[in-house]
C-alpha cells in the first residue's frame, strides 16, 4: 500500500526554517563571510545611485538588502514576510546582513526591487564576467555550449484563476446549447483578454501545457547549467528591438510559442554578445522550434557557431517523398536520382529568407500552362512536384555534427540543463506562485535569483566542491 502523500503548510516551512537559522551552527554563515565578499560585485553606480536616492543617508545599508534578498533564494524562503519574520528572530542572520538596529519592514523591500530594477541586472552580467573563466575551469566542452529556451512566471492575476475561465465556458454552453456547430471551450480561448486587466505585462501566454497569464523571459544556460543571461520579453525589449514582427495570436497556441521563441533568439543572442564580447561559444543547442534556415543562417554567420543542435521540426517537412541531391547540390527527382530538377528563378517574400525554386524535370507546357507528364507523379500538383534550396541548406541538413549519432544523441541530452535551471528559479528559488501582479517586482525576483546562482558557483569552486555550483543546499543541511 503505498502512502499517502502529506502537503507542507506554511507552517511547516516556518518551522523548519526557525530550526535551521536558532539550533544550527553557524557554520553556512561563517562560510560566506569567509569566502564571498559582495562588496566586491557590487558595481560601483549601484552605490552611486542607492545612497544619492534620497539625499539623506540610509537607514538600512544596500550590503542589507542584497544578502537578506540572496539568502531568501539560496535557501528557498518563499515570502519577504517570512524572510522579515526570521530576521526577527535569528540575530545571526541580521549580523549577516548588516541589520544593526532593526529590520526593514515588507514595504521598503519591495521598493528597494521597484527602484533599483536595471542595478540587479547590471550586478548579474558583472557577475557574469567573473563566473565564467571558473566555468571554463570546471569543463570547458560545456562552458563552450550554448543553450536557450524560454519560460514564464505566472502573475497573481484573476484571469490566473481557473474559476475565471470556467465561468465563462458555463455562460457559453448555456448560451449556444442549441446550436451544436458551436464548441464553447474553443470559443472561450479566443473570448480571454490578451493581457491581464490588472496588469498589462501579464500577457496570455501557452507556457508548460497550459495557458497562463505570465511574465514571458528567455533564458540562456551554459552546458553545465549555469545561467549566462536573462531578458523579458516585454515592450521595452520590444521597443528596443523594433526589428521584431509582433504576430497576433492563432489558432494553435503550439503555434504561437514556436513564433515567439524564434522571433526572439537573435535580439536575446545579440544583447548577450553585447554585454559579453569576449565570449566565444562553439557549440547551440536548442529544441525544434528553431528550425528554420534563417537560425542557421545567424547563428552561423553571425554568431560563429561551428555546431548547432537543432531537431529537424516535422512542421517544416514535406509529407512527400524527399528529393534528392547531386554532386552539385542541385536537387534530384525522388524516383530518379538521374533527374535533375529544373530551376525556375529566385523567390523573394517579406519575412523570409531568399531560396531557390525548382520544379519537376519532367514538367513541360504542352499548353498555355505547365503540366507535368511523368507516368509515376510524385505530387498531386498538375505541375509536379515543387522545392526549394536555400544558401544555408548544407548547414541544416550537416550542422558541424552528423544528425542522429551517438555524438549528437550525447550532446543534445545536456539541453535538460536549461529545462532544469529553469524549474531551479521557478521552484527551489520561489520565484513561482509569488503573490504579485507588479513586472518589476518580478523581474527584480528572478535577477536576484541569478545573482544568487552566480555567487553559488564562485563559493562552491573557492570550497573546491564543483558539485555544488548549481545548489548550496548540501552545506545547509
Amino acid at each position: 500500500m503505498t502512502k499517502k502523500r502529506q502537503q507542507l503548510s506554511l507552517k511547516e516551512i516556518f518551522d523548519d526554517c526557525q530550526e535551521f537559522f536558532i539550533d544550527s551552527p553557524t557554520t553556512f554563515f561563517q562560510l560566506m563571510e569567509e569566502h564571498i565578499d559582495l562588496d566586491d560585485f557590487i558595481p560601483p553606480s549601484f552605490y552611486s545611485s542607492f545612497y544619492q536616492h534620497l539625499g539623506r543617508k540610509r537607514d538600512y545599508p544596500l550590503t542589507g538588502f542584497l544578502s537578506a534578498l540572496i539568502l531568501q533564494k539560496i535557501l528557498s524562503i518563499p515570502t519577504d514576510s517570512l524572510l522579515i519574520s526570521l530576521l526577527n528572530l535569528c540575530k545571526e542572520l541580521r549580523q549577516f546582513c548588516g541589520f544593526d538596529k532593526k529590520v526593514p519592514d515588507a514595504p521598503l523591500f519591495t521598493r528597494f526591487k521597484q527602484d533599483f530594477n536595471p542595478w540587479f541586472q547590471q550586478m548579474f552580467h558583472q557577475l557574469v564576467d567573473f563566473t565564467e573563466p571558473l566555468c571554463h575551469a570546471i569543463d570547458a566542452q560545456l562552458a563552450n555550449t550554448i543553450l536557450f529556451d524560454t519560460s514564464g512566471i505566472e502573475l497573481f492575476v484573476k484571469e490566473n484563476n481557473p474559476k475565471t475561465l470556467n465561468s465563462l465556458i458555463r455562460r457559453l454552453k448555456t448560451h449556444y446549447k442549441n446550436n451544436p456547430d458551436i464548441d464553447p471551450v474553443k470559443m472561450a480561448y479566443g473570448l480571454m483578454p490578451t493581457h491581464a486587466q490588472s496588469s498589462p505585462n501579464a500577457k496570455q501566454q501557452y507556457i508548460n501545457g497550459h495557458f497562463c497569464y505570465a511574465d514571458k523571459f528567455a533564458i540562456i544556460t551554459n552546458g553545465l547549467g549555469i545561467v549566462r543571461h536573462i531578458a523579458f520579453l516585454d515592450d521595452e525589449f520590444i521597443d528596443a528591438h523594433p526589428e521584431i514582427t509582433v504576430h497576433k495570436k492563432s489558432d494553435s497556441p503550439d503555434e504561437d510559442k514556436t513564433i515567439g521563441d524564434s522571433s526572439s533568439l537573435k535580439p536575446v543572442l545579440n544583447d548577450f554578445f553585447s554585454l559579453h564580447n569576449t565570449f566565444n561559444p562553439h557549440t547551440f543547442i536548442g529544441d525544434s522550434a528553431f528550425d528554420s534556415i534563417d537560425t542557421y543562417d545567424f547563428l552561423k554567420n553571425q554568431f560563429h557557431f561551428s555546431k548547432t543542435l537543432i531537431p529537424l521540426n516535422p512542421r517544416n517537412e514535406s509529407p512527400l517523398d524527399k528529393v534528392g541531391y547531386n554532386s552539385f547540390g542541385y536537387p534530384t527527382c525522388p524516383h530518379d536520382p538521374s533527374l535533375q530538377m529544373k530551376y525556375s528563378g529566385l523567390t523573394r517574400e517579406t519575412g523570409r529568407a531568399d531560396r531557390f525554386k525548382w520544379v519537376c524535370p519532367k514538367m513541360a507546357y504542352p499548353h498555355a500552362s505547365p503540366l507535368c507528364l511523368c507516368e509515376h507523379p510524385c505530387s498531386s500538383a498538375k505541375f509536379g512536384r515543387t522545392t526549394y534550396t536555400y544558401e544555408n541548406l548544407n548547414f541544416r541538413l550537416f550542422p558541424g555534427i552528423q544528425r542522429d549519432s551517438e555524438q549528437w544523441c550525447q550532446l543534445y541530452k545536456i539541453r535538460t540543463a536549461v529545462e532544469r535551471s529553469i524549474n531551479h528559479f521557478k521552484t527551489n528559488m520561489c520565484n513561482a506562485g509569488r503573490k504579485s501582479r507588479n513586472h518589476y517586482t518580478t523581474k527584480a525576483d528572478v535577477f536576484i535569483a541569478a545573482i544568487a546562482s552566480q555567487l553559488t558557483v564562485i563559493l562552491a569552486v573557492r570550497l573546491k566542491r564543483p558539485a555544488l555550483i548549481r545548489s548550496l543546499k548540501p552545506l545547509v543541511a
